[in-house]
Formats: structure tokens, C-alpha cells, sequence
């Protein structure tokens, strides 16, 4: 276990400096250590206006380490490695106390060596924390079948309901599972195991809801709008956009219907395509071989047979979950998956242990398990042979060395004691190594190339691409390899240089400039312009009017930041945007409060007409800037968003590039400052003071 968590550690934090880290949460974290408003709210600027899209305990915990030891990479990411190698710990745990140490160590490493937990446990997402909670209330679960006490259950029920407020309904995916083998297979008589669960169920409740019930009690003109809802209201957003709208899709701000994109079609087979396959299907086979035979032969074992408790259990995680990410029509990142990695690690070693087991017992049982490594072996060769040009080398030493693995394990199956038992032994060790040899090769491209994800960590995956959804490091070192995986298509975001960039990207990643990552030293950002930052926002040079690069957001020149500083007098916010990539890169780059008008998906009704002119007429805003497509453009063409646009056409005063840009001659200014530049594919700025406000 110590050996397996050693690794673990280096492949999370190995070259963590040089990952390009979410800057969406990168600028909430830093706004709370602003602001303990913003904190609590999950704030994306300090200003309080909009908060993310999601609960904030990730936020919470990650904020409280960067005011205590200041805000960078490190100081924001270390509780989330310690939580990604906690959740080996308990698991490693869970499984040993049923399956023994065989079977716990083969599950912890199978768990650290997930492709796509690497590359998740690396980033600011909040997934790392969604999986350590949830393992944590499983275990607790196990826990309290297996011994009949009621505390392990009220811990586990409130365990699920801080996943809840880390990622919502996500956090209750394996819910059914963990009550239905509680419910069957728990010590106590019927009507306790009831009572037990009611208890629970209330212990959950008030885990899971005691942030929408305390943001409800704030009035609306007093809290931000809540990010991602319709209605500004934390309820909507459980119900909608990070509930049903994940696995019904829609429109507006029903969870998004682009899911596509990100990881293919959906359909029972989304888990084995060529956007997801690297990234989590290597061992699913064989995890369901294992479930399917650990239940035979559990027989009729006794209703409380803890075995076969802690099999459908995980079986259960596995299913739901698969079930869920492959059926979902809505917004589908790959990193999700990595919730399926626990059930899947806890099978290969629980369920795989009992393999070998009847194996070397039964001779009915002979072939199933060289057929199920076979078939693993077959299924790495498939995912490593669709990285054209990858390391060409490992999917025949894959198999070679599982095709010697399994005569060996068929020549020594009966060895007990001597050389055959060792034989046996190397012949095991083998077949495992064989096993996860595609998926540690996928997880080390990650620390070893210092790709933290892509699109600026906004979508991180690991290894080599191999299909067209977006983000994920690219090629074989995770970058500018064939086809790569940005745009559908193989395109990549504006401002992105050889297939390497992600949006226009937060500034300062150390001499990546049109990466998007953090500073030399671990600072998650540094002005624009500054050592390791990009002048424009993006490396290719590409400027729009108004100083905001290209991209997803852009960035912003640290000359017109310090204009803006210079002539803010007195506002509370800095800029308003469109969008909350957008802002979120110009908090990272100023450590200002910067509005995002329309939020993530640019749906939101954030700004209206009179919470603009409210805003301007107090003082409290001055700067908006409008146009450039994705970082600039109004949100979703809106009712809402298209009147704000107008008026502040009408109203405010062009910020012309020669007001604050040294390198800009006059006559490039003069353009950038007529009509054209007011367009809607352009970035311009506007300056409203209260004397426009009629």
C-alpha cells in the first residue's frame, strides 16, 4: 500500500507547476480568499456578482489552504492530493477487510493508475473531492452492514450529502446501490434496518441541503445570482442544470445539449469509445467478468455474507454510474468517468482474487479467468493500437508478456509449496503487470509531459489523443500529436499554437504562452505581459479591438489592465464580460472582481438592463467590454443579453487601443475605435459613468 501511495503521489504532483489548472476555479478560489462572502457563496469574483455552477465545498476547502498559505498551485491543489491518495487508502482498506491484501493492493493500484484519474487528480476540478467523499461513504456503508452498528451509517449518509454539495445529484449515483445492500444484507432485524435508514436518510438531507436552504434565507439583492440557474436560486440549479438537464440535455441552462463534443454519442458503448476508451474502459471487461463470477460462486452464502455484500456493492457503483455517463444526453466531460474508477479497481482486485481462487480449486472454473486476462490483454491492444504512432512498442509486449503470464498460471495452477508455487507467483505478478501496463503508460504521459488537461484545464484527460472531443493533452507527451484533441474535428481554440493550446488561456503558464497555466514558482497567474505571461492574451499575435485576446475568453493585455486600474475610480468591479471564462482569466491575470455577465454558457440572466444602469448610476461599474465571439459576445443572443448590448452601444464611449497601448500608432487606434469595432465579432470596451444613465 505505502509503495502503491508513493507512486500515486508522484503521478499527482509530479511537475504540478507546469499544469494548466481551471481557471474558472482558479478565480473562485482566489476570490474567496478575498472575500468569505465569495467563499461561502462559491463566488467567481470577489464582487459577489455571479457564483460558479456548481456547490462550493471544493472551492471551501481549497480556498481555506490558500489563506493559510497564500494563493498558488501548490497551496491550492495539495487537499486535493491528499484526499486523491486518502480515497487509495480507504478503498485499499475496504477491499482488505473482505478480500484480503492481495486483493486491496491489486484494487489501489488499479485505482491510481486510472488514465483519467491522473489526469483529474491533477487539475482543481472538483471531482477529486466528489470521489473521496463517495468512496469514504461507501466504505462506511460496508462498514455498517457488516457490524449492525447505526454511527457508520448516519457517517456514510453524511458523507454522500457533502458529495452532494461538492457536485450535486453526481454525488448520488451510488446511492441505490449503497441502500439496497444495507437494506438485504445488514445484521440488524427488519424493522431496526429500516428505522436505521430513515435516520440516515435524515442525516443526508441535512448534509446535502443546508447550503441551498442557507443561500434561500439570503434575499436575492442581497447573494450573487447562482451560476448555471434560470432563476438565480440554488434549487433551480440542483434540479436543472447539474440534475436532470445532465442526463436529459436541453437547452439554455438544462445542463447543455453539446455533450457530444466532449465524449461522443451517447449509448451503451460511450465507455469504449475512441474519446473514452484510454481513459477508463481498459479493465471495465474484466471488472464485470469478476462481479459475474465472485456472485456465482458466492452461492447461497448467508443474507449477510459480507462478500457477496461488498460485491454488488461495487457492482452496483459500476453499473450506476456506467449507466449513467453512457446514457447521459447533456453536458458529458470525460473526467466525470473517473467516479467509475473505485467500483471498477474494487472488482478487478476482489472480484479477480476470487478468480484465481476457484481457479486453482475447481476445474470448472479453469478458463475463466485466463479468459477474462485474455481479453483484457485483447482490449489494450485494441485502445494502445488507436494511437497511431504512440509508443509502438507497448501493445506486443502487452501481449507477449500476458500470453506467458496466463501458460504459466495454467502450467503451475496446482503448485503448492517450492518453485511451482513461486512460478505461479511471477506468473500472477505478471499478468497484472500485463494488465495495467496501457493504462500506467496513458497516466504517466500526464506528470511527464506537465500537461495538466485541456482547454486550460476546463476538460484534462490523459495519453495520447485518439479522438475528436475536446481538450486532453495531445500526442504521444500529451501534446501536438495527431488529430489532436481540441474542437470536433481535430481544430483547435483561436490563439492556440501547433495543437498545444487550450482558450486563449490563463496567463503566465511558465514559458507556455499559449497554453494557459500558471507562473514560474507556482503562482497560479500573473499579469499578462509579465515574465512567462502573453502580451495579447494568446501567442499567435491575433489582437482584437479593445486590448482582449482571442479564444476561449481571451485575455487581456497588462497595459489595458493597468489602464483600467488606473482610471476605475472607485467601481467595485473591474470589467464586465460575457462570459465566465472570460472573467474568470482577467480575476486570475488582475486579482480584480470582473463581472461575468451571462456565465458559463453565456445562458444565465446575471445582467439585465436595470441591474446594468443600476450598477452604473452607483458608481460601482464603469467598464464593459462587448464583442469577441467567445469571450466577448453577448450571452446566447438572449432577449436579456441583446438589450444590454444595445444600450451600452448607444450609450458608452468607446476605450480606443491608443488610450492605454505604448505599441499602438494612432491610425491602427483610430480603427480600432469606429464603428467596425463595435461589431459583434469584435472585443470592444465601453466606458458608462452615471451621467448615462438617463
Amino acid at each position: 500500500m505505502l509503495a502503491i501511495l508513493a507512486l500515486a503521489a508522484v503521478l499527482y504532483s509530479w511537475n504540478l507547476s507546469g499544469a494548466g489548472l481551471n481557471s474558472f476555479y482558479s478565480a473562485a478560489v482566489l476570490s474567496g480568499t478575498e472575500s468569505w462572502k465569495a467563499w461561502f457563496f462559491g463566488s467567481l469574483d470577489a464582487g459577489n456578482f455571479l457564483t460558479v455552477d456548481k456547490p462550493p465545498l471544493a472551492l471551501m476547502v481549497m480556498g481555506l489552504s490558500c489563506r493559510v498559505f497564500g494563493y498558488g498551485t501548490w497551496q491550492m491543489m495539495a487537499p486535493m492530493i491528499v484526499a486523491a491518495l486518502a480515497t487509495i487508502w480507504i478503498l485499499h482498506a475496504c477491499v482488505k477487510r473482505v478480500f484480503g491484501h492481495a486483493a486491496a493492493a491489486v484494487a489501489a493500484l488499479v485505482l491510481a493508475l486510472t488514465p483519467i484519474t491522473v489526469a483529474i487528480n491533477r487539475d482543481n476540478n472538483p471531482d477529486t473531492l466528489l470521489v473521496f467523499l463517495m468512496v469514504s461513504g461507501a466504505a462506511l456503508a460496508l462498514r455498517a452492514t457488516r457490524d449492525g452498528r447505526l454511527l457508520p451509517l448516519l457517517g456514510s449518509a453524511a458523507c454522500f450529502g457533502l458529495a452532494f454539495n461538492t457536485k450535486m445529484l453526481q454525488g448520488y449515483i451510488a446511492l441505490p446501490a449503497v441502500f439496497l445492500v444495507y437494506l438485504y444484507a445488514a445484521r440488524p432485524a427488519w424493522p431496526k434496518r429500516i428505522v436505521n435508514l430513515l435516520l440516515a436518510g435524515v442525516v443526508l438531507a441535512v448534509s446535502s441541503f443546508w447550503w441551498a436552504a442557507a443561500v434561500s434565507l439570503v434575499p436575492a439583492s442581497e447573494r450573487p445570482y447562482i451560476g448555471g440557474s434560470t432563476d438565480g436560486t440554488a434549487w433551480n440549479l440542483i434540479m436543472g442544470y447539474n440534475g436532470l438537464g445532465r442526463i436529459l440535455g436541453g437547452d439554455g441552462n438544462g445542463g447543455g445539449g453539446g455533450g457530444g463534443g466532449f465524449s461522443g454519442t451517447a449509448g451503451l458503448g460511450r465507455m469504449f469509445n475512441d474519446i473514452l476508451g484510454g481513459q477508463i474502459s481498459w479493465l471495465i471487461p474484466f471488472a464485470g467478468v469478476a462481479l459475474a463470477g465472485g456472485l456465482v460462486l458466492c452461492g447461497r452464502a448467508p443474507r449477510t455474507d459480507p462478500t457477496r455484500a461488498a460485491l454488488v456493492l461495487w457492482g452496483g457503483w459500476t453499473a450506476l454510474h456506467y449507466l449513467t455517463f453512457a446514457l447521459a444526453e447533456g453536458t458529458m466531460h470525460p473526467y466525470y468517468t473517473t467516479a467509475l474508477a473505485p467500483g471498477v479497481a474494487a472488482l478487478c482486485g476482489g472480484g479477480g482474487v476470487m478468480l484465481l481462487r476457484a481457479f486453482r480449486a475447481d476445474r470448472r472454473w479453469v478458463w475463466v479467468l485466463p479468459l477474462g486476462l485474455g481479453g483484457t490483454a485483447v482490449w489494450a491492444v485494441v485502445l494502445l493500437r488507436r494511437a497511431s504512432g504512440w509508443n509502438t512498442w507497448l501493445w506486443p509486449s502487452v501481449l507477449v508478456v500476458m500470453a506467458l503470464a496466463i501458460a504459466g498460471l495454467l502450467v503451475f495452477r496446482s503448485g503448492t509449496s517450492g518453485l511451482r508455487l513461486r512460478l505461479l507467483g511471477v506468473s500472477v505478478a505478471a499478468a497484472v503487470v500485463a494488465a495495467v501496463a496501457g493504462p500506467a503508460a496513458y497516466a504517466w504521459s500526464v506528470p511527464s509531459s506537465g500537461a495538466g488537461g485541456g482547454m486550460g484545464g476546463t476538460n484534462p484527460t490523459a495519453g495520447p489523443s485518439t479522438g475528436s472531443g475536446f481538450g486532453g493533452p495531445e500526442g504521444g507527451s500529451g501534446r501536438g500529436g495527431t488529430g489532436g484533441r481540441g474542437f470536433p474535428g481535430g481544430g483547435m481554440p483561436p490563439g492556440s499554437q501547433n495543437g498545444q493550446g487550450g482558450p486563449g488561456g490563463r496567463s503566465g503558464q511558465t514559458g507556455q504562452n499559449s497554453q494557459g497555466g500558471q507562473a514560474p514558482g507556482g503562482a497560479v497567474g500573473t499579469p499578462p505581459g509579465s515574465a512567462g505571461g502573453t502580451a495579447e492574451g494568446n501567442s499567435s499575435g491575433a489582437r482584437q479591438a479593445g486590448g482582449m485576446g482571442g479564444g476561449m475568453g481571451g485575455g487581456a493585455s497588462s497595459e489595458l489592465i493597468a489602464y483600467l486600474k488606473k482610471h476605475r475610480d472607485g467601481a467595485k468591479w473591474l470589467l464586465a464580460v460575457s462570459s465566465s471564462q472570460g472573467a474568470a482569466q482577467l480575476i486570475v491575470s488582475s486579482g480584480e472582481p470582473v463581472i461575468s455577465m451571462w456565465g458559463w454558457s453565456g445562458s444565465d440572466k446575471a445582467m439585465t438592463l436595470a441591474r446594468l444602469k443600476e450598477l452604473v448610476r452607483n458608481g460601482e461599474l464603469h467598464y464593459i467590454q462587448l464583442g469577441g465571439g467567445m469571450g466577448g459576445g453577448p450571452g446566447g443572443g438572449s432577449t436579456v443579453s441583446s438589450e444590454v448590448t444595445a444600450w451600452v452601444r448607444k450609450h458608452g464611449t468607446v476605450v480606443r487601443e491608443s488610450d492605454y497601448s505604448k505599441s499602438t500608432n494612432s491610425a491602427s487606434s483610430s480603427g480600432s475605435a469606429s464603428g467596425s469595432s463595435a461589431q459583434s465579432n469584435q472585443s470592444a470596451i465601453y466606458r458608462l459613468d452615471a451621467s448615462d444613465v438617463s
